[in-house]
């Protein structure tokens, strides 16, 4: 019979291997399980970028977080084309301008709501996304009555699923945008038109910021543009579905079939 002789080195070495190898197949399957995630989109929630709509209708909407110094402009270039849209103010801003908050529903424009501090809200705890909104939403209702929605824009488009699922839990609609006019960049009245009119398509929501440099000159010219190729114009709350819907991988939000 023979015997064999396992030093200690040798079996330090087998159980290395062994190790190694373990780890490697479970590195392996979560890393696949997890792109497999990621590649359908089954565990990121999504705001409300755009609209699944067989007509033309679309929405404009202004984020309002610092200066008044274009808005009444706005509201009467707005007002000249019979045009609603929807505002998203921040709080602070809420604080600052209460005329303003009133005026804009007096003319007929829907308020959302922009957070109180305007934070990054990927960055806050649940508790601390409730009082965001609950706080500004508060202050624009009691300014702006049956004008004040239940729509929630997060600033600087940040957010991950416990906000979204805050939001909805408080049954309000998180809302982001899939036409951007950049405006913030101020690089031009000829680049915010074709930022815009180049790439709005029926269910669009565009973007706009109420204090952009250059917002009172490039807005007629692009309204007026999408008018003529027969878009309408409607708030974000008469645009999106409130029930029996979901949302792709896109953002799009679709209706469901009943």
């Amino acid at each position: 019979m023979q015997v064999i002789y396992i030093t200690r080195k040798k079996i330090g070495k087998v159980l290395l291997i062994f190790c190694l190898v373990l780890i490697s197949v479970t590195y392996s399957i979560n890393f696949r399980d997890s792109s497999i995630a990621v590649f359908l989109n089954t565990q990121r929630e999504l705001p409300i970028y755009c609209v699944e709509r067989d007509d033309k209708k679309i929405s404009i909407s202004f984020d309002a977080a610092w200066g008044t110094e274009y808005t009444d402009e706005i509201l009467q270039i707005l007002e000249e084309r019979n045009i609603k849209c929807t505002f998203f103010l921040v709080g602070f801003w809420v604080d600052n301008h209460p005329d303003k908050v009133q005026l804009i529903a007096e003319k007929g424009h829907e308020i959302g709501n922009h957070s109180t501090n305007h934070p990054h809200m990927s960055k806050l705890g649940k508790e601390q996304i409730i009082k965001e909104i609950e706080t500004t939403q508060k202050k624009i209702e009691e300014l702006a009555g049956d004008k004040a929605v239940k729509l929630f824009r997060p600033p600087y488009g940040d957010y991950n699923n416990t906000l979204i699922n805050t939001c909805r839990e408080m049954g309000f609609y998180p809302i982001q945008w899939d036409v951007d006019s950049l405006d913030w960049k101020e690089l031009g009245v000829d680049h915010m038109y074709r930022q815009v009119t180049e790439k709005v398509k029926p269910g669009s929501i565009v973007l706009f910021h109420n204090n952009a440099k250059y917002i009172t000159q490039a807005l007629p010219t692009i309204l007026d543009k999408l008018l003529s190729e027969g878009y309408e114009f409607v708030p974000i709350s008469e645009l999106i579905y409130k029930d029996s819907y979901h949302i792709d991988h896109t953002g799009m939000q679709k209706k469901t079939d009943q």
